[in-house]
């Protein structure tokens, strides 16, 4: 079993002491495996294709003697480069966040409390409390253990679980064998609790000296990134066919083969739309950390795309729909029912004295768990200074819980008595079980239970027993218990559940509660909390009785499943993908995870779980609220939504740049765009698809609309038609002021300074109107929050990036130097009007079907 010590004895380090040993001795974590220098950042932006051609297309400027035309061009080389930095650093610093978030949290004593901490901020000397389902923290030397086994597979190679034992203070040895007082870190607590004290962190530990890295959060290739790899892929051959054509007509035409590279080169970088991977890379750790910032970790970057498409969220109640924070409401004991909260003044009488007793003895002495801090809250308050309080009892033997007995037994000794005292709590049903109740008192007992559920409380049953011989025998039903009463405990509903569950349902996902409350218990908080349909109700031993198809048919309609046991939550789960649905499923419990693993969207609690169910899932709810859940589902709609812009945009800003860089040179015009105007372009695509539209504040229907459905392509044939009429719209409007300006002799410095301000305008005029795809632009600009959306979501990263384009080309118009450079005449007031009406004029088409749209949804 162990040796058993009394936590309330132990105070640990001083938080003091633990800043100085932090400061000298560093995080308890491993070195990264990837290193995210900036010299590194520097090297991979460097390989990116559009740095290439423009490298490319500098050499040949200096070739032709062109020097400013060079330096110029590799001028914005190092000014994209350093735009590109600023995102794949923001992007690491999210996924460094993330990482930090999702290392294994540890449960320590520090000044004598409690305290559940990251793991890496363990520190050598700290008392570490173990538990079922934990991964231990720092190699350490148990103090205390109860039935501890742990899996060492991690570091030994063998799959039994070994036995540990406590063993006083020595030396830390090697991994591996049973009834040994050391366990390491990375290790799984399999069964049991134990404490320990932690005698090496980070590099020091076994799994340090093996040098084995531990990435949490890894930046997984999505399907989003694969299809948009298959995307560039396919533009990257037509791009490159099209150039080499472009080379070999230019060259033949006008004998002129360096500007025909330039041509083919420029052409090149107007057509690869080199931004969707690196958007998509950017959406999605950007995301993930957005919704951590809503108590939602993002343990894999799938989830952060699939929680838009999410049609059923099942909840557990404890702890996500309330608070977990139990206090005792209501006793049952010798046929007398007793309400705690109509008699707070008044004292206990005799009569449950016994009841309170026996159920602290039945829990930890120093409990986590709250329902027995509950119990020994109101001992602490009724039972202060009698007989009934025992702290100089000695816990013997302790009988845990098992799936076929839902009680668990402690085994006293008092200092002066020779007989053995048992205390029993559980499911009414097993402490029945366990007075070998008849089916009469079974009856009894269930009208009773059902009096005490209908008030919506957790109800648990408390027994006692005595035991004079010497050996203890192997299970509980040895014992001759006495049945003492029952405990009905009050479990308060968030105050935010509520409207978040109507929120669902405006967005059209069914939520599911699943509970190892009774029926009565279940009905009474859905009906609070607002739950749809509350009057069917589908228990475990139901769930049992019934087949696949059935409980297929079933689970259409009913939203509350009582007394289910973890193992049934997969089942429940693969009836629901049976039916289609997308399912998000909440957890904390070690046989939680293959229910975890087998919905869509795992969801683990971060408060409460363990180890084991963070693992498993995808996303862990770091305040175990189901408010966050919503929220993180509201997050990774936006997500969805404003990736889908940003990639319609870049899609349709590259049809103008690749037609006004090709027709040109097809009808012998002058060339309008040059490698160095791609380039300025570049200064405004790359900030503006990948940090404009990934700030872009929700849209106002985001919650009121059904689910989209994960098959749904990022390029929907919807998405690819707008934007490419996007694309079009400007290039007929590019090509009507170019060839306008070269019919009325303005010539090629005119023309191409206004064609190339008109591209600018109607450029940021496409952002604007994908901002939105429901509201006009004068909409979004007079109410930027979207209405009822905070107000810390407005879009700063917009006005920069428009500000910051109006200014260059005030620069690029009206200072010689680079008008020169640039090959542009000066516009007048009458040219900059010309190309306003022109570049907004452009995408007015848009806004207009965003009107007749939005009559017709009215309409219907």
């Amino acid at each position: 079993m162990g040796y058993q010590l009394d936590l309330n004895t132990i105070t640990g380090l001083s938080e003091q002491e633990v800043a100085y040993r932090l400061k000298r001795e560093g995080y308890n974590e491993l070195p990264s495996s990837k290193q995210g220098s900036v010299l590194a950042l520097a090297s991979e932006v460097l390989q990116e294709p559009i740095f290439l051609l423009l490298v490319a297309c500098g050499a040949i400027y200096i070739f032709l003697g062109e020097a400013q035309d060079a330096l110029i061009l590799l001028g914005f080389v190092f000014f994209i480069m350093g735009i590109t930095l600023y995102q794949e650093y923001k992007t690491e610093r999210a996924l460094e966040a993330l990482r930090d978030l999702s290392s294994p949290r540890a449960l320590v004593i520090r000044d004598g409390k409690q305290k559940r901490i990251a793991g890496r901020e363990v520190v050598r000397g700290d008392i570490l409390v173990l538990a079922e389902g934990d991964r231990v923290s720092a190699d350490a030397i148990l103090l205390s253990s109860t039935y501890l086994t742990v899996d060492e597979s991690l570091l030994t190679g063998e799959s039994i679980p070994v036995r540990k034992v406590a063993g006083g203070r020595l030396e830390m040895s090697r991994p591996g064998g049973d009834d040994l007082p050391f366990v390491y870190s990375g290790t799984l607590i399999v069964q049991g609790q134990g404490i320990a004290e932690a005698k090496a962190t980070g590099i020091y530990t076994e799994i340090g000296k093996i040098g084995k890295a531990l990435q949490t959060v890894s930046p997984e290739e999505t399907l989003l990134q694969k299809e948009t790899g298959q995307l560039v892929k396919k533009l990257a051959v037509i791009a490159i066919a099209i150039c080499a054509a472009i080379v070999i007509i230019y060259g033949l035409t006008r004998d002129n083969w360096l500007n025909g590279f330039l041509a083919g080169l420029a052409l090149a970088m107007a057509i690869l739309p080199n931004e969707f991977p690196v958007v998509v890379t950017i959406f999605l750790a950007l995301g993930a950390w957005r919704i951590s910032q809503k108590h939602v970790l993002a343990r894999r970057m799938p989830a952060v795309e699939t929680l838009g498409s999410a049609t059923v969220l099942c909840v557990d109640k404890t702890g996500t729909l309330t608070f977990n924070q139990m206090s005792v409401n209501q006793l049952f004991a010798e046929n007398e029912l007793y309400e705690l909260s109509l008699h707070e003044r008044e004292e206990l009488p005799e009569t449950f004295h016994q009841i309170v007793e026996f159920s602290i003895l039945a829990s930890q002495k120093d409990p986590f768990d709250p329902m027995e801090k509950a119990f020994k809250d109101l001992g602490n308050h009724y039972l202060a200074h009698t007989e009934h309080l025992h702290d100089d009892w000695q816990l013997i033997r302790e009988y845990p819980l098992s799936p076929k007995l839902l009680a668990m037994s402690h085994v006293w000794q008092s200092p002066d008595g020779l007989d053995y005292i048992i205390a029993a709590k559980g499911a009414p049903e097993a402490i029945a079980d366990l007075c070998h109740f008849t089916p009469e008192q079974i009856q009894q007992l269930s009208q009773q239970i059902n009096q005490m559920a209908s008030a919506g409380l957790r109800i648990l049953g408390v027994a006692k027993a005595y035991f004079q011989h010497t050996d203890l025998p192997v299970e509980q039903h040895d014992f001759n218990f006495q049945f003492l009463g029952l405990v009905g405990l009050a479990d308060p509903v968030r105050p935010t559940v509520k409207s978040a569950i109507q929120e669902c349902y405006t967005a059209g996902i069914q939520v599911v509660m699943i509970t190892g409350d009774y029926p009565n218990t279940a009905q009474n908080i859905a009906r609070q909390i607002g739950l749809m349909s509350t009057d069917e109700v589908i228990t475990g031993s139901q769930l049992d009785q019934m087949d696949d198809a059935e409980l297929s048919r079933r689970i259409k309609t009913v939203n509350i499943f009582a007394r289910v046991v973890p193992e049934q939550k997969l089942r429940l789960v693969n009836a629901l993908k049976n039916n289609g649905e997308i399912v998000a499923m909440t957890g904390d419990g070690v046989n939680d995870a293959p229910a975890l693993k087998s919905a869509h969207i795992g969801i683990a609690m971060g408060g409460r779980g363990t180890d084991v169910a963070r693992e498993a899932a995808d996303l862990v709810l770091l305040d175990d609220d189901f408010s966050s859940i919503v929220a993180a589902v509201k997050l990774g709609r936006r997500i969805f939504d404003n990736l889908k812009k940003a990639m319609a945009y870049t899609l349709a800003v590259h049809v103008p740049i690749a037609g006004m860089s090709l027709i040109p040179v097809l009808f012998k015009w002058p060339l309008v765009l040059l490698p160095i105007h791609i380039a300025f372009l570049h200064l405004i695509i790359d900030p503006a698809c990948s940090v404009v539209f990934e700030a872009e504040p929700p849209e106002a229907n985001v919650m009121h609309r059904p689910p989209r459905n994960p098959k749904e392509p990022l390029f929907s044939q919807q998405t690819l038609g707008l934007a490419l009429l996007q694309g079009l719209g400007i290039l007929l409007i590019l090509l009507v002021v170019f060839a306008t300006a070269l019919y009325r002799g303005q010539g090629e410095l005119d023309a191409r300074a206004l064609t190339f301000t008109t591209l600018i305008i109607a450029n940021l005029s496409l952002i604007l109107t994908n901002r939105s795809w429901t509201q006009t632009i004068w909409e979004m600009l007079r109410s930027p929050t979207r209405g009822s959306s905070p107000t810390n979501l407005q879009n700063t990263a917009l006005w920069w990036v428009l500000g910051g384009a109006l200014v260059f080309l005030a620069f690029v118009l009206y200072l010689p130097f680079l008008q020169n450079l640039f090959r542009f005449s000066i516009l007048h007031p009458i040219d900059l009007a010309i190309c306003l009406t022109a570049g907004v004029f452009s995408i007015f088409w848009f806004e207009q079907l965003k009107i007749l749209h939005r009559r017709k949804q009215a309409s219907t």
